[in-house]
């Protein structure tokens, strides 16, 4: 068998597959068709401070190559969370990451507080989200307001601290070296581009909140090249993420300098796309006679 272990802001995983948050529920959901013992980690989806109900529909639509959402957090919020999902997830036998989304640097700190040491293994900070106090200005488009909420969260808990950066940005390169320096363990990225669609019938935008998060192949290229870049730039491990839908995609962001890849809106179309990747990795592995798999990240460019 195979080693395909990694560890990622202390993390130990058995795999460098992971789910995107908001893609897979709390794996109950698709325990009925997979193993889900056999994941690297569970990612939560995001994890608000109070219930929050998210936008109003329609949330999603499909576009060329790719996925429009909108659904904006909706979850019960942090303790419901804690004493109702958090143990059905703690019991698939793999590291659970929270995802948590505040609208304030406050509200941050005080998710993190409360979910220090209720069971999770660490936290992805979602920093893409709006700043009431910054007059709606995503936290995690600015550097200096990213690495606010960063420090003020690294010093309020012990949790290892990844965070998901937005390609929303000019240049990514410059905040994953802020939240770098403010404390984060990890990073995540990408997160989804900005995008919407209208329908030509209607001459309405589809998506009720107008703007939505694109997802799937169509993102790829640009996660790739963003993975090639922070990697390259920081000290921290990278998690890969977005388009990710075969094995071969998974060891293009791997090769770009990703330790682990977090699979997302693939598990609408197929729910088995993690396991099969996991399956591939492990007969890519075996048939180049590669019994190092650490080797592999970042090959691309530590060998050019």
């Amino acid at each position: 068998m195979i080693d395909l272990s990694v560890e990622v802001a202390g993390i130990r995983m058995q795999n460098p597959i992971l789910v995107a948050s908001g893609t897979f529920g709390c794996g109950e959901e698709y325990s009925p068709l997979l193993d889900v013992g056999r994941l690297g980690a569970l990612v939560t989806k995001g994890i608000t401070l109070k219930p929050w109900q998210g936008n109003k529909p329609p949330r999603i639509c499909e576009t060329p190559a790719g996925l429009l959402n909108a659904v904006g957090l909706q979850n019960p919020g942090v303790d419901a969370f804690i004493h109702e999902i958090l143990p059905v997830m703690k019991g698939y036998g793999v590291p659970v990451i929270a995802n948590i989304a505040g609208f304030t640097k406050e509200e941050f700190v005080e998710i993190a507080k409360r979910l220090t040491g209720a069971g999770v293994d660490g936290l992805e900070i979602n920093i893409s989200c709006p700043n009431v106090k910054s007059g709606g200005m995503a936290l995690g488009t600015v550097p200096e307001l990213a690495a606010e909420v960063v420090e003020a969260v690294v010093e309020s808990t012990s949790l290892p601290v990844i965070v998901k950066l937005t390609p929303n940005v000019t240049d990514i390169v410059a905040l994953a070296r802020a939240v770098t320096d403010a404390g984060a363990s990890a990073l995540s990225l990408i997160n989804t581009l900005l995008g919407m669609a209208i329908d030509i019938k209607s001459r309405r935008p589809v998506l009720g909140n107008v703007l939505g998060g694109l997802s799937g192949p169509a993102i790829r290229p640009v996660a790739v090249r963003a993975v090639w870049q922070v990697s390259q730039a920081v000290d921290v491990p990278v998690i890969g993420m977005g388009g990710i839908c075969r094995g071969e995609d998974a060891l293009e962001f791997i090769l770009a300098g990703a330790t682990a890849v977090a699979v997302g809106s693939a598990h609408f179309r197929d729910p088995l796309a993690a396991m099969k990747i996991i399956s591939y990795l492990e007969s890519y592995c075996e048939e180049n006679g590669i019994n190092d798999w650490q080797k592999l990240i970042g090959a691309a460019w530590k060998n050019k």
